[in-house]
């Protein structure tokens, strides 16, 4: 139990860096444009960073929870990974690297998984018993690589979350492009623009009705008000949230002819607020639950080898169940309140820390960034996070928020962007799982001297 409570601290410390290592993200484009002072922006993302908490569900935190197989691996393995994801994440933070911190806690995870299963069994094949059956199972089966999706859904796995180092900052790159090409358009003196942008509105509006979930389709109804029930519905908020970021744009958009120059950037300016706390809230809901998902998994190790031990330790209760399936019945996960409770207070208190080496890569050396582009890549980063953690899919903030600022920047032109720089950002991405796995792989056989 030591050692669990013990990985569980590490996380939540994780977590805290996590906050200040990413904090950059959230406020980068706010404090470029000078909307707000960098300790402004620090209080305004670590608000939404835990207000997160009422919108975001678990999806997640079971994705990370699963990196690998629970049933094969022990206490050493998490705790090697979480260890070797605050050592990469600090280095980078050091640096001035906008590195990720989902990819180090998934890299961490799998290559301390990885030398575990080699540790035991080498590079050969092995068998297993299970429910009666003996199953020959290879050393790398320990992580689970790919999941085909379930009900329509998305597949998941360490695989899928590798290829989304490309894939998520590729869609908020485009996601801001158009955005940022919409805009422009809009800011023509004629009547097409104003139809395009009313026939969005319509297709949205439209798309929006058939997501929402009313109070027959909501599992646990959080009120006895039908109401309250259908509007606080965690999924709904999300979507609602949606629907504000874009009908702000389209508004604005409506209106843009009619400024002055002077004027639509004050008008920008004021947008501004809306999508950094609307990214900020992506952030929280994002990041935090991949630290849930890592206490999620100890807990599901540690009631392996201690299959009858009580986890309702009083204020300390670890009574967590990850979602799963038996006989053909699907099981719902539960996690105890304090657990996410903690972990956004957590993210939210290493925000307000900030990270202010990141702030400045971030908000001026990929691109010189104004209001314009401020509103464009938040609102990007921002939709492109609701879309990913909707199939459950943990992505980088860093990488989608890098991608949206380089999207808009494009749209200037291209040699707008320091492409130099990007370079040496996309260098990073590539290295942070095998560099991490690689770190926890070592601390993994360090920690089995001791453990």
């Amino acid at each position: 139990m030591t050692l669990l409570i013990v990985i569980i601290v590490l996380a939540l410390i994780f977590d805290y860096i996590n906050g200040f290592h990413d904090a950059a993200n959230s406020i980068a484009t706010i404090v470029a444009t000078k909307v707000l002072s960098p300790f402004q922006a620090v209080v305004w993302a670590a608000f939404f960073n835990f207000l997160a908490y009422w919108v975001f569900g678990f999806g997640v935190a079971d994705t990370v929870a699963k990196t690998a197989k629970t049933d094969s691996i022990n206490l050493t393995v998490i705790l090697a990974g979480v260890v070797a994801a605050i050592i990469w994440n600090l280095i980078t933070w050091w640096k001035g690297i906008p590195s990720s911190s989902s990819h180090t806690l998934i890299g961490g995870f799998a290559g301390a998984a990885i030398a575990h299963a080699i540790s035991l069994h080498g590079f050969s094949d092995y068998t297993v018993m299970q429910d009666g059956v003996e199953v020959t199972k290879h050393w790398y089966n320990i992580v689970n690589w790919y999941k085909p999706g379930e009900d329509g859904g998305l597949p998941s796995g360490v695989s899928v979350i590798i290829a989304f180092i490309v894939l998520a900052p590729l869609l908020g790159m485009l996601i801001s492009y158009f955005i940022s090409l919409w805009l422009m358009y809009s800011s023509r003196k004629n009547i097409y623009p104003k139809i395009l942008t009313v026939v969005l509105m319509l297709l949205v509006a439209l798309f929006l009705s058939s997501v929402l979930e009313g109070y027959d389709e909501i599992k646990k109804p959080r009120f006895e008000s039908h109401l309250w029930s259908v509007i606080c519905e965690p999924a709904n908020i999300k979507w609602t949230l949606v629907a504000i970021i874009f009908y702000t744009v389209a508004v604005f958009n409506l209106m843009f002819s009619s400024f002055s120059t002077s004027k639509a950037e004050k008008v920008l300016k004021k947008m501004q607020l809306i999508s950094s706390a609307s990214f900020s809230l992506g952030h929280g809901g994002n990041d935090s639950q991949k630290v849930m998902g890592i206490i999620a998994a100890a807990v599901a190790v540690y009631l392996n080898t201690h299959p009858h031990t009580n986890m309702s330790l009083g204020w300390l209760d670890l009574n967590v169940v990850l979602p799963s399936e038996k006989d053909g019945v699907k099981i719902d996960g539960q996690m105890p309140s304090w657990i996410p409770l903690t972990c956004y207070t957590v993210i939210a208190l290493g925000t307000l820390s900030g990270g202010w080496k990141i702030v400045k890569t971030m908000g001026s050396k990929i691109t010189k960034v104004t209001a314009f582009e401020g509103v464009v890549a938040e609102s990007a980063g921002a939709l492109t996070l609701f879309i990913t953690e909707h199939f459950k899919i943990p992505v980088s903030t860093t990488h989608t928020i890098t991608g949206s600022i380089i999207g808009v920047g494009v749209t200037k032109r291209v040699s707008a962007v320091r492409w130099g720089v990007t370079i040496k950002l996309l260098w990073a991405w590539v290295l942070t799982i095998p560099v991490s796995a690689a770190i926890a792989g070592l601390i993994y056989h360090l920690l089995k001297i001791f453990i």
